[in-house]
């Protein structure tokens, strides 16, 4: 019952404060830890040198970009299924921060791939191609909740949108098994151990939690925005 109390606006909005807060302190402490761990323990690797180091903030941005997508979407689900108002408000608060680690993902992924590949952009790569696809539908949503004058309309609108652009994820994801892609493959996997020094996952690990508080945060703090405009 405590869930369906918090789904009204006007009891959610102090809980988001008092979260947001909290969570944005986390965000703090464990990026400073994390960017400590991937630039001075983390050791060189052997065969891409220091340059790897870019991946202790292109691998969590990437999954931040997928993960509030799907989150997104399912707020989106929420929202046409039970018409609930916090729902929509929750999709839009997390469109902006999505793209932003879509952005991340891909601006820092050209850095990568000058050093590695030889250059900053292939395009017809799949893994690129596919995250760039993200970033449209971040622009699309948000462009279509801005467009749409009435609220409760511009929620179900981008809603479908939301959830039709789901399907990019698997694509996102299974790009490098599927294609022909000069990405290289997962190096942290639910199935097998990681490939990659202790100190490498700890690191990337304490990063992509970061970027989670991070993102708890801000939304909060923009659902909030949002809640007062709107109620």
């Amino acid at each position: 019952m405590k869930w369906f109390w918090y789904a009204s606006p006007q009891t959610f909005f102090p809980l988001a404060g008092t979260l947001a807060r909290w969570c944005g302190a986390a965000a703090g402490v464990l990026a400073l830890i994390g960017l400590y761990i991937g630039f001075f323990v983390a050791p060189t690797d052997a065969q891409q040198g220091e340059a790897y180091r870019i991946i202790f903030i292109h691998v969590p941005a990437s999954w931040m970009s997928m993960f509030i997508y799907v989150v997104m979407a399912g707020w989106a689900v929420l929202g046409l299924a039970f018409n609930t108002r916090l729902s929509g408000m929750m999709a839009q608060a997390l469109a902006p921060t999505g793209a932003l680690f879509t952005f991340i993902a891909l601006w820092s992924g050209s850095l990568w791939g000058r050093p590695t590949w030889g250059t900053w952009w292939v395009w017809g790569d799949a893994r690129l191609m596919s995250e760039l696809i993200l970033l449209f539908l971040y622009f699309g949503f948000m462009a279509l909740q801005a467009a749409i004058d009435d609220p409760r309309r511009a929620d179900r609108a981008s809603a479908l949108l939301a959830i039709v652009g789901v399907v990019n994820i698997p694509i996102i994801y299974y790009s490098v098994q599927w294609f022909n892609t000069l990405h290289q493959g997962a190096s942290v996997s639910f199935t097998r151990a990681p490939s990659m020094a202790a100190t490498m996952f700890a690191g990337m690990i304490v990063m992509a939690l970061a970027f989670w508080m991070y993102s708890i945060a801000v939304v909060l703090v923009r659902v909030r925005c949002i809640i007062r405009e709107r109620e």
